[in-house]
């Protein structure tokens, strides 16, 4: 699914030279549950943003589903983003003013130039998929810390990606829910999503199939 091979991130900022990324090669398998651990600043969010076409690499090579993407202009690198790739923040990200169910629409808003009611069906059965049936019409300041995570998944899931990308997605959330959402992208997982996961916390990693450790910049185990 993923082939990162030679991948070297430089940041140049006021005259000084940071390399995020040191040559990193990474290869992920078709329906693995990959956790990307290290420090703050070691470079698991700079590889993140280029897993998910939202920065590129200074060098190197970067392959999703045998495509190179590495060297793809910007609107491309957003048509990729809308319609391979499924994002989880920690933030949530969720519009205050519209209903779980309107939020879960938006990427087909922004794919569609009208959402069928084969698209509204599937959002439907999305949020019935993460246990939000009773909650499809709420608005996020009615749903808890747990509730909004769970209409972000069911979001980042409504254009089928080939890849779903986690960045702390139990960060704001108590070790209950936490292991709630948890299970609930076990379960996606082994339907067959393949997913990559940011977290600073053992336990969460645990979960993963294999955890990747970075280090300035460059893979240590």
């Amino acid at each position: 699914m993923i082939k990162i091979n030679n991948l070297t991130k430089v940041f140049k900022t006021q005259g000084e030279t940071i390399n995020a990324l040191n040559s990193v090669d990474l290869h992920i398998k078709k329906s693995e549950f990959v956790a990307i651990m290290g420090r703050s600043g070691s470079g698991k969010s700079t590889l993140l943003n280029i897993l998910g076409c939202m920065d590129k690499g200074s060098s190197g090579e970067y392959l999703l589903s045998d495509q190179d993407v590495s060297q793809l202009d910007d609107d491309a690198l957003s048509k990729i983003r809308n319609e391979r790739i499924g994002f989880v923040f920690q933030g949530f990200h969720l519009l205050p003013r519209l209903s779980a169910f309107e939020n879960v629409l938006l990427p087909l808003r922004y794919s569609q130039s009208k959402i069928t009611e084969q698209g509204k069906q599937k959002a439907k059965d999305l949020l019935i998929k993460v246990g939000l049936e009773d909650r499809m019409y709420h608005m996020p300041n009615q749903m808890s810390g747990g509730q909004i995570q769970r209409v972000a998944i069911a979001r980042s899931l409504i254009n089928d990606p080939d890849i779903l990308l986690a960045d702390e997605p139990t960060g704001n959330l108590d070790s209950t829910i936490s292991q709630q959402i948890i299970d609930l992208l076990i379960e996606l997982n082994k339907a067959g999503q393949t997913i990559v996961m940011v977290t600073h916390e053992d336990d969460i990693a645990e979960n993963a199939n294999r955890t990747i450790h970075f280090l300035d910049g460059e893979i240590i185990q």
